[in-house]
C-alpha cells in the first residue's frame, strides 16, 4: 500500500499549489472592478516595485553571482550604459534593442575571452 501511494504526494502538493494560485487569481479578477489605479495606494505599491527593480538590477551589475562574477566590473558598467543609451536614444524608449545590445555584446565578450 505504502509503494502504490509514494507517488501521490507530488500530485497532491502540485494540485494544492495549484488550487492555491488559481483561487488567487479569480479573486484578483472579480476584486479588479473595484480597484481605482489612481489611488495613494498603488502609487505607494508602483513606487516599491521600481525601487525593488533598479536595487536588483543595480546589485546584479555590481555583486553579481555565478558566471557574471567572472565579468570585469567596468566592462559591466559599460555594457549596462550602452544598453541605457541605446533604449533613451529612441523616443519610443524601446527596451528590446537595448536588451539585445546588452545581450550581444556579453555574449561577444563571452566569445572573444574564451578564444
Amino acid at each position: 500500500m505504502n509503494a502504490d501511494m509514494q507517488g501521490w504526494g507530488v500530485w497532491l502538493a502540485l494540485s494544492a499549489a495549484c488550487i492555491g494560485t488559481y483561487v488567487c487569481r479569480a479573486a484578483g479578477v472579480k476584486l479588479s472592478g473595484h480597484i481605482h489605479q489612481d489611488s495613494e495606494v498603488f502609487r505607494w505599491l508602483s513606487a516599491v516595485t521600481y525601487a525593488m527593480v533598479a536595487a536588483l538590477t543595480v546589485r546584479m551589475i555590481l555583486m553579481p553571482l555565478g558566471l557574471l562574477a567572472t565579468v570585469p566590473v567596468f566592462l559591466r558598467v559599460v555594457i549596462c550604459a550602452l544598453s541605457l543609451a541605446v533604449m533613451v536614444s529612441s523616443p519610443q524608449r524601446r527596451l528590446v534593442p537595448a536588451l539585445l545590445t546588452g545581450t550581444l555584446l556579453m555574449l561577444a565578450y563571452g566569445v572573444f575571452r574564451s578564444t
